[in-house]
């Protein structure tokens, strides 16, 4: 059966306002871009020699949890600061391809040029499973082997690749629903579902259990508080899955994710995002699922038009959670088209010695995306001067 139409497009800009949640250009700015957006897709997606690493005889390092810090194989503290690459968790659902641009070693290249040394990778469970409405050009074997390319080039670079689930499977018709049309994984869904999502982790834990550089992202932006006004329930739903208030199918609750990576014999780092699109983490360390590897990290995502988007409250509900557990914020970001609001975040998390990927390496409009990138020479908006300047003056 073919793909559906494209029935993911942005909802107007107040929709994003509200939800609060990171975004992949509309339909419009996807078909007229520039050329290369589906024209690269052939080669960028084929075998590529990588060049000389930036940082010569350099590996991204084997990362584990050890108390609220990031450690590599040797012990050291290490953070993860760089971008997110979005285009795995779209265009292969819409049927234009794997990745939206290149991602060939010159663009990668170009990404560690900005002293990155970490890239967030956003998936697509039907792809990666091959389903069968997925163009299979774009799914399954084909999909998978375009991954773990991009894997390698990062890595050659130095650089900590970050698998993640973006878009799932699951019919859902509640608060905040994004294309309650479909059951298709063509856009955000308050949960995994227990259908396909336990499924796809054990092939990603399975393909990449004997890379401990590879880094675990759950799931993107989990919203189960949108669906349900009991917040204790929202929070039992996110580690437990089952029957969930509000939501139309059976949930994969974290718990079951985390078991099927384990379970699968990955003891790789697992981040694990909190509710409301990962910007609450206020019952973070009351439901956090129990993990045989001790490998655990929380994830948190902020842009200025969250709720969480001050420093009274990252003091309020983030310095417990930062206190205990690694924390990274996997995506940060503003619609701005500037860089006061990221400015203020990184210097927050920069004092706490937490992670953080900017959202995100793509060439689009950046007071929607938003976009760090204007092409894949690594060109930045006025958006992405503030995270490159930030990041090379680091070093």
């Amino acid at each position: 059966m073919r793909a559906p139409p494209r029935l993911y497009a942005l909802v107007a800009a107040a929709v994003l306002s509200v939800v609060g949640t990171a975004l992949v250009p509309t339909t419009t700015l996807a078909a007229s871009g520039p050329a290369t957006t589906t024209a690269s897709v052939a080669p960028a997606d084929a075998p590529s020699k990588p060049s000389k690493p930036l940082r010569p005889n350099a590996a991204p390092p084997k990362l584990r949890a050890s108390g609220n810090k990031l450690v590599d194989e040797n012990g050291a503290t290490r953070r993860m600061l760089g971008v997110n690459r979005s285009g795995g968790e779209f265009m292969c659902v819409q049927g234009r391809g794997i990745f939206d641009g290149p991602v060939d070693d010159a663009s990668v290249k170009a990404i560690a040029d900005w002293k990155v040394n970490a890239v967030r990778i956003p998936l697509n469970e039907e792809c990666w499973l091959g389903l069968s409405h997925i163009n299979q050009a774009y799914g399954g074997t084909n999909y998978i082997a375009a991954v773990k390319a991009l894997v390698a080039r990062l890595e050659a670079h130095g650089i900590t690749p970050i698998v993640e689930l973006h878009w799932s499977h699951g019919t859902y018709t509640g608060g905040d629903s994004h294309c309650p049309g479909t059951a298709y994984a063509t856009c955000q869904k308050p949960m995994p579902n227990a259908q396909y999502t336990p499924a796809f982790w054990t092939s990603v834990a399975q393909t990449f259990e004997s890379d401990q550089a590879v880094v675990f992202d759950l799931f993107n932006e989990p919203f189960p508080d949108r669906a349900t006004s009991d917040l204790t329930a929202a929070w039992k739903c996110w580690r437990d899955g089952g029957s969930c208030p509000g939501i139309d199918f059976p949930v994969a609750g974290m718990q079951t994710l985390l078991n099927a990576v384990r379970t699968a014999g990955a003891k790789n780092l697992v981040l694990i995002p909190g509710v409301a699109y990962s910007n609450d983490l206020r019952q973070w360390l009351t439901y956090k699922p129990n993990d045989p590897a001790g490998n655990l990290a929380a994830a948190w995502h902020t842009y200025n038009f969250n709720t969480c988007s001050s420093e009274s409250c990252f003091n309020e509900q983030l310095a417990p959670v930062i206190a205990k557990v690694p924390f990274v914020a996997g995506e940060i970001g503003e619609n701005t088209c500037s860089h006061g609001y990221i400015d203020r975040v990184m210097a927050w998390l920069d004092a706490k010695g937490a992670s953080y990927l900017g959202w995100t390496w793509n060439t689009w409009d950046c007071s929607s995306g938003p976009s760090l990138i204007s092409d894949y020479n690594g060109t930045p908006t006025n958006f992405g001067v503030g995270l490159r300047d930030h990041l090379k003056g680091m070093q």
